[in-house]
This record gives structure tokens, C-alpha cells and sequence, in this order.
């Protein structure tokens, strides 16, 4: 039995998030028919981040098992023959059997991108939320200095408690604007997170070791009532150790956010994972 992994981008707007669900078309869904069609066998595929309805991705990982025995090297392509122009199929490459894209992740980073132009594109309301007031980045990257290392979140968490824990640890927080389409490159070193004073977009990077649900959208949120200068990170650190969802800010919606990137240590892959990242 073999174990791929797929790193994929996507347009979730038309979908009820990565998870089947029965009240829509979901993308695991939309992978799995592809996996069958070019294989000839069924797989169920698990992914790093089960990103929910209307959220994008950058850099999603994840990983199934097959009998298959085509060529590696005719993965990618062949697999997105079978896809939708909204899902893109990446790399592929053949990983340990024990390799585990969800629960062997040490780490993510998503993106949440607000469009603060004076005169915003029409063509950008499904991949960036639109704030048109002033804003001061400047004050929400220090009070998102916050919210970095180990704490309860429970105060960002849609219908607490959802999860065994509430605790996470975000290794970094930073918003900085920005301008143009570098916001939708993967890793954290490039031009997406230079700040850039004069920038009509406003991203948002957190890295963490896990995530709980609606986190990045409250955070971003509250972050977005600093901005407009009715909380400072005072108000922020209030937040957090009163634990109460209701005292933060909003989740803002969905269109904004993105999955950019996830990252396994090497003992995660076992000594014979083989790679090859070729069409």
C-alpha cells in the first residue's frame, strides 16, 4: 500500500469547506472522486487543516492511500485532469506509510488579507474582506504581540468548547500592509508579509501549533477594533484572561482567510520516503 501526499491550492467560495458535509459540495469530496477516477480505486484523503466554507488555501497538505500503481511521476497531472480549475494540484510525492498530514503537522500559517483601498476591485470581495476606514497596522501588530506564545484561546473560539483543549501556542503574529498579488505566495520570508506603508492590502500571519475553530477570524476581529482605535492591547490582554468569547471582537468572514503553509519535522516522513515533485 503506498501513501501519497498532495500539496494543493484552492478557491474554497463555492465550497461547504475541505470536510464532507451533507449540506454541500465539499472539496475532500470533490479529490477523493478525482483519486478514484484516475486510479481506478477508492481513497479516503486526510488533510492538515479541515478549512471551512469559503476559506482558501495556499499550501494545504494532505495525504491517502492507494494500491495503485502508476508512476509518481504521473500523479500530479493526472490527478488534476480529473479536477476542477478552482482545485490545483501542486506537487505529489510518495511519503512513509506512517506519514500523517493532520496529526503529524508541527505547525501552520494562514493568512488573513483585508482590503483597505480607498477604491477596492469588485473582482477582490471573494478573497479579501473589505474595511474601508483608516486603520493603524502599526497599533494591531503590537497588540497581537499579545497573543504570542502559550494560552488559553477559549476566548476565540466559536462554540466553546469544541476541542479536548483550548490551549495553543503562536509562535508569531504580525500585520503589515501590503500591496497586490505577493499576498498569495506561500512562504512567510516573501514579499507578502515586507510592510509597505503606502499598501492598499492588510495581511495578517499567524503561526501556530494547532488552531481552534473560527481562531484566526476572531483574533483578526478584535485585532481590526485596535485599528480603528477602539481597543488598545491592553483591552486585548483583558480579553484573553477573561476567557469569554463575548468579549472579543467578530469573526469576520471567511473570504479573507487562507491556508498557507504547514510544516512536519523530518521524523514525521521515516527514512524511506521517496519524493518526486515532477509533472
Amino acid at each position: 500500500m503506498r501513501n501519497i501526499r498532495i500539496r494543493l491550492a484552492y478557491d474554497g467560495t463555492n465550497y461547504c469547506g475541505w470536510q464532507m458535509q451533507s449540506n454541500g459540495m465539499s472539496i475532500q469530496a470533490i479529490v477523493e472522486k478525482a483519486i478514484l477516477d484516475f486510479t481506478g480505486t477508492s481513497s479516503s484523503v486526510i488533510a492538515a487543516g479541515r478549512t471551512d466554507a469559503g476559506v482558501h488555501a495556499i499550501g494545504q497538505v494532505a495525504h491517502f492511500h492507494t494500491q495503485s500503481q502508476i508512476p509518481l511521476s504521473k500523479f500530479r497531472a493526472g490527478l488534476q485532469s480529473y479536477l476542477p480549475r478552482d482545485i490545483v494540484v501542486l506537487a505529489a510525492d510518495e511519503v512513509s506509510p506512517h506519514f500523517h498530514a493532520r496529526y503529524q503537522a508541527i505547525r501552520k500559517r494562514y493568512r488573513y488579507v483585508i482590503d483597505n483601498s480607498l477604491r477596492p476591485l469588485p473582482f477582490l470581495d471573494k478573497y479579501a474582506y473589505r474595511q474601508r476606514g483608516e486603520l493603524d497596522v502599526a497599533a494591531m501588530h503590537a497588540a497581537g504581540q499579545v497573543l504570542v506564545g502559550e494560552h488559553d484561546f477559549r476566548c476565540f473560539e466559536s462554540r466553546w468548547p469544541n476541542r479536548p483543549t483550548s490551549v495553543r501556542t503562536i509562535e508569531e503574529l504580525t500585520v503589515k500592509r501590503t500591496t497586490g498579488w505577493p499576498i498569495w505566495s506561500e512562504m512567510g520570508s516573501c514579499p507578502a508579509t515586507t510592510d509597505d506603508p503606502t499598501g492598499s492590502f492588510i495581511t495578517l500571519d499567524v503561526v501556530a501549533d494547532g488552531f481552534l475553530y473560527n481562531m484566526v477570524r476572531s483574533i483578526t476581529g478584535t485585532l481590526l477594533e485596535v485599528g480603528r482605535g477602539k481597543w488598545s492591547a491592553s483591552d486585548v490582554k483583558r480579553i484573553l484572561t477573561a476567557q469569554d468569547r463575548a468579549l472579543a471582537g467578530a469573526t469576520v468572514p471567511s473570504q479573507g482567510l487562507y491556508l498557507v503553509h504547514v510544516d512536519y519535522g523530518p521524523e514525521s516522513l521515516g527514512n524511506d520516503e521517496r519524493t518526486d515533485l515532477g509533472d
